[in-house]
């Protein structure tokens, strides 16, 4: 595409967007990532560019009269301490760090502000990521509805918010360590006392498979667990995530591979009939059926387009 005919594209993607989602956004259309994030605050600040703004058409003389007027801490991987350090070598704009000698910034900004200042040059050294990176920890919690003061709800809760965890959990393809459970009262209840409490254990072998970490959550909840309070919120975090295919198995034959496959298959199928008739069509008995403890929704949003009980009935006349 011609760069004179970018702008135009940019309107185009925005109005597109602003139809059929109703969000406002800014479109900013540059060589490289840093140049795009420059060119992304310029246009949310600067209204004759109405959220549109291409830097591909610029002469380099216009751009560096744009690069000029962003301050150096506004320069997307730049820090509060790399800033106070390039101004005090005189470095105060997006401009001036451009022109800076690539040695010294190598030397004290690393091998990171050596790239930034390449990408300020026009040459791309940040790639883009097409798939969000597996996370490194994975977290369900939340505040129950009603507070729960048996141990049995307590377990419905952890047995539930486990399942939630380690279903993210495959959908990244990779397997949790390390299994945490914290459960707390309210601390802003004055005439209730309040208790919190956190505990770790550590899985036998990485694995993903809801009825073993149900199994070691629930485990770690009932060592935790203090009789006489009101709960009011549980949560669970998966640690030391590893990648699926980075699994070793067991020497001695505790855990092989076909039991591990068999696991996975089961999950598969619990997961595939759950994504195509609806969350808890199939769950854990531990997770319980009545659920008291479950948060309330009482302003929730109406999901008219991926609920069928919510779906808008439209009446002709």
């Amino acid at each position: 595409m011609a760069p004179d005919a970018l702008p135009d594209y940019g309107r185009a993607i925005r109005a597109t967007v602003l139809r059929q989602t109703g969000i406002p956004t800014s479109v900013s259309i540059a060589p490289t990532k840093t140049l795009c994030k420059i060119a992304h605050e310029i246009a949310k600040h600067s209204p004759e560019y109405r959220d549109v703004i291409s830097l591909a058409r610029l002469s380099e003389y216009e751009l560096d009269r744009l690069l000029a007027e962003v301050a150096i801490e506004d320069v997307w991987g730049i820090g509060p301490r790399y800033a106070q350090r390039l101004r005090l070598q005189g470095i105060q704009t997006a401009r001036d760090l451009k022109y800076a000698d690539l040695s010294w910034v190598r030397r004290h900004l690393s091998v990171v502000g050596a790239r930034t200042v390449l990408e300020l040059r026009g040459q791309a050294c940040i790639p883009l990521e097409l798939q969000a990176r597996p996370k490194k920890g994975i977290m369900h919690a939340k505040t129950f509805g009603k507070p729960a003061e048996s141990l049995a709800q307590l377990e419905e809760a952890v047995a539930t918010y486990t399942a939630r965890a380690a279903e993210k959990l495959r959908r990244q393809d990779s397997l949790a360590t390390c299994v945490h459970v914290f459960v707390r009262t309210n601390p802003f209840q004055q005439d209730l006392p309040h208790y919190a409490n956190s505990i770790s254990r550590r899985l036998l072998y990485p694995t993903a498979f809801t009825a073993d970490v149900i199994a070691a959550a629930l485990e770690a909840l009932r060592l935790i667990y203090r009789p006489g309070y009101r709960y009011s919120k549980a949560g669970v975090f998966f640690s030391q995530i590893v990648p699926q295919s980075a699994l070793q198995f067991d020497l001695f034959g505790d855990y092989t591979l076909s039991e591990h496959v068999r696991k996975i298959r089961l999950m598969c199928v619990i997961d595939l009939l759950n994504a195509w008739f609806g969350r808890d069509t199939v769950f854990f008995g531990s997770q319980g059926i009545a659920r008291e403890w479950q948060m309330r929704r009482t302003m929730l949003s109406p999901r008219a387009v991926t609920s069928w009980e919510e779906i808008m009935v439209v009446y002709a006349d």
